[in-house]
C-alpha cells in the first residue's frame, strides 16, 4: 500500500497552490474571476442562500465564489468545464468532496444534465461565461427541472436589455420575463475582475421560475398559452425590428386580432401583449 508522507502532501499541496495563482485565464472559455468582496456579498444575498438550499455553480474557477456558497448552503453542485481548474478546485476542496457538501463535476454546462442529480428544487448562482450567456439562460428557464431562483453575473449591458431599462422590449427580455421576473441587483465595474473585461457587469436575480404561463390558466383570457405557438408569433414580431407587427405577423395572425398592435413595433409590446397576441 503506497501511503504518502506529511512531507509529500505539503508539496503536493504547494504545487496546487502555485498552479493557482499562475493559471492564466482562457479567452476561449470566457474566464474573468472575480476579485470583489462586495460583489460576492451581493451575489449571496440576492440568492436568499440557506442550510437548506442546493446550489447549482456554473465555471467555478478558483472557487471564491464556491467558498462562500458552501459557507451557507446545503450543497453546491459546481460544473468546471477547464480540466486545469478542475484538478485545482479537486484539491483545494478536497475536505468538502469527502463529506459531500461539494459535488464538483469536470463537464460543459451545456450538457450537464441538473435531472441526473435528483434535486426537487435547486438555486442556479453563478459567474458566467458572458459567451454563452443566451444558452445558459435559455436551458435553464425552458428546462423541466427549473431552478427557483438565479442570480447571474453578466454584461451590463445585457442586464439592462433583459429588464428593459429603456422600455424597450427584446427578444431576450420577453424570454426572461415570460418565466420569470428579473431586477438587477448591481452594477460591478471591470476592474473587479482579473482579468478586466472591456464592459462592466451587473448581478441579475431572476426570481418567482414558472412555466406558469404555458402549463396553467393566466390572468389574461383564462385559457392556456401554447408554448410552442407563442414562440412562434413572438420571433416573427422581432424578425424585422423596424418593421411594424402589422407586416412581420401577417401570415400568423388573423387580421382582426392584429387591429390593436397593427401599428406598433415588437419592442413596444409588453409581455401580456404578446400573450394576448398568442392566444
Amino acid at each position: 500500500m503506497n501511503v504518502r508522507s506529511d512531507e509529500e502532501k505539503k508539496t503536493e499541496s504547494k504545487l496546487f497552490t502555485y498552479k493557482y495563482m499562475i493559471h492564466k485565464s482562457k479567452k476561449s472559455l470566457g474566464q474573468n474571476f472575480l476579485k470583489s468582496s462586495m460583489a460576492l456579498r451581493k451575489i449571496i444575498e440576492a440568492g436568499e442562500v440557506s442550510n437548506n438550499d442546493t446550489i447549482l455553480e456554473i465555471g467555478p474557477g478558483k472557487g471564491v465564489l464556491t467558498e462562500k456558497l458552501l459557507e451557507k448552503a446545503k450543497v453546491v453542485i459546481a460544473v468546471e468545464k477547464d480540466r486545469e481548474l478542475f484538478a485545482i478546485l479537486q484539491n483545494k476542496f478536497a475536505e468538502q468532496i469527502k463529506s459531500g457538501s461539494l459535488v464538483l463535476i469536470h463537464d460543459d454546462i451545456l450538457n450537464f444534465n441538473i435531472e441526473s442529480y435528483q434535486q426537487a428544487s435547486y438555486k442556479l448562482i453563478a459567474n458566467i461565461p458572458y459567451n454563452i450567456t443566451g444558452a445558459i439562460l435559455k436551458k435553464f428557464l425552458t428546462a423541466q427541472s427549473q431552478p427557483e431562483r438565479m442570480i447571474l453575473m453578466v454584461q451590463l449591458e445585457v442586464a439592462r436589455r433583459i429588464v428593459a431599462s429603456d422600455s424597450k422590449e427584446s427578444i431576450l427580455s420577453i424570454s426572461v420575463k415570460a418565466y420569470g421576473k428579473p431586477k438587477i441587483v448591481c452594477k460591478v465595474p471591470a476592474r473587479y475582475f482579473s482579468p478586466s473585461p472591456k464592459v462592466d457587469s451587473a448581478v441579475i436575480v431572476i426570481y418567482g421560475i414558472s412555466k406558469n404561463l404555458f402549463t396553467r390558466s393566466n390572468l389574461v383570457g383564462g385559457e392556456r398559452i401554447n408554448e410552442e405557438k407563442f414562440w412562434e408569433i413572438v420571433k416573427a414580431g422581432f424578425s424585422h425590428k423596424r418593421k411594424k407587427l402589422g407586416g412581420n405577423l401577417k401570415n400568423l395572425c388573423l387580421k382582426e386580432d392584429l387591429k390593436l398592435f397593427a401599428d406598433k413595433r415588437a419592442e413596444n409590446l409588453t409581455l401580456l401583449d404578446w400573450i394576448s397576441l398568442a392566444r
